[in-house]
């Protein structure tokens, strides 16, 4: 196997001749899984070996065209497990990190899943490949989310984090473990952070999918309080392609912000999937907010789109457009795993 670049190496230098081993952990959610498409479509040079517990938001159908793929592995497992992850590093050049418990909702009903998983589990990441005799690089992706919510103008990657939810609060804190033992331990790691995904294979419980199901069964499609919270949706195959520009060229000890700079309401993108549906607007039912909600998220990604040379590829309504056919022609992918909280006719309540 080769080795990237040395610790003392600005990136990471792929050598030519040998694969590259990439571990890809919570490979089998919504972002993860299609970045490990992404990456096999893309790279001859590149085996993935994607490690996931299968907890809610993961699902194997989400890679079942990959199972005949001889560079492309599973294995059963958590982050949290060090023996397993140090084993696993022990013949990898690379880690990006999905493992992540994501939905605000229930780090706010329940916030410990949220620190073990997504604090806890890349503190163990970190341990592991900080005794690996490797140069392993670890991309860690994380979210707007850690930033809080901003009025005005867009967060750069040197602001302060303010995160509001249990779910940002821990996903801040991995980020800061992953800068200390960049700067402690000169470990070879860099940061992202997203804006609003969307795209096929995300959890039903989403609001875009959410929206899509719910509007194809005729039910309300519920929207927390005046459906005016902002946020920046990009397209997951256009986050994909920014990943894999940061785990090949990016500079360790490094964040990059990745948006698209396509601002919209909760209300605009629920109005925009029904037209596209040609589905009634009056589908739309207002709930009771949820606490701790976000006004507006805002992400400046000038740094990798100018150090990178990165551009999201995808316009909105182009994107948003093959989102709805994918679902609206996968049923066999999303029913399974559309239960109470999709749906049932009203709102999925939680007792905080």
């Amino acid at each position: 196997m080769i080795r990237g670049a040395t610790s003392r190496g600005t990136g990471f230098t792929l050598l030519t001749g040998e694969n590259m081993r990439l571990i890809v952990t919570g490979g089998c959610g919504f972002i993860g899984s299609n970045f490990i498409r992404h990456v096999l479509s893309e790279h001859e040079d590149v085996e993935v070996v994607n490690v996931d517990n299968l907890s809610y938001g993961s699902n194997l159908n989400n890679l079942k065209d990959l199972e005949d793929d001889r560079r492309y592995r599973f294995v059963r497992g958590s982050i949290c497990d060090t023996g397993l992850m140090s084993r696993l590093l022990e013949d990898a050049e690379a880690v990006v990190n999905f493992a992540a418990e994501s939905h605000v909702d229930r780090s706010i009903a329940d916030p410990w899943p949220f620190f073990k998983s997504n604090t806890e589990g890349v503190l163990v990441l970190l341990e592991a490949v900080k005794r690996s005799s490797r140069d392993v690089r670890l991309i860690q992706v994380g979210t707007d989310e850690s930033y809080g919510d901003i009025l005005e103008g867009s967060f750069k990657e040197e602001d302060r984090l303010k995160p509001s939810s249990p779910y940002a609060a821990s996903k801040a804190s991995a980020d800061l473990f992953c800068l200390a033992y960049h700067r402690t331990y000169g470990l070879n790691v860099c940061v992202t952070r997203c804006t609003n995904n969307y795209g096929p294979y995300q959890f039903p419980e989403k609001l875009v999918p959410k929206t899509i199901v719910r509007a194809m069964l005729n039910l309300k499609i519920p929207i927390y309080g005046t459906g005016r919270n902002v946020r920046d949706w990009i397209y997951v195959s256009d986050h994909c392609e920014a990943l894999d520009m940061v785990l090949r060229k990016g500079r360790k000890g490094e964040v990059y912000n990745v948006s698209s700079g396509n601002e919209l309401s909760n209300l605009q993108v629920v109005d925009k999937i029904l037209e596209l549906m040609g589905k009634p607007k009056d589908l739309v039912e207002f709930v009771e907010d949820r606490p701790g909600h976000d006004i507006r998220y805002s992400l400046d990604s000038s740094k990798i789109r100018s150090e990178l040379g990165w551009r999201p590829r995808h316009s909105f309504t182009e994107a948003l457009k093959n989102t709805v056919e994918w679902y609206t022609s996968n049923e066999w992918w999303w029913k399974p795993l559309a239960g109470e909280q999709v749906l049932h006719p009203t709102p999925w309540k939680l007792k905080w």
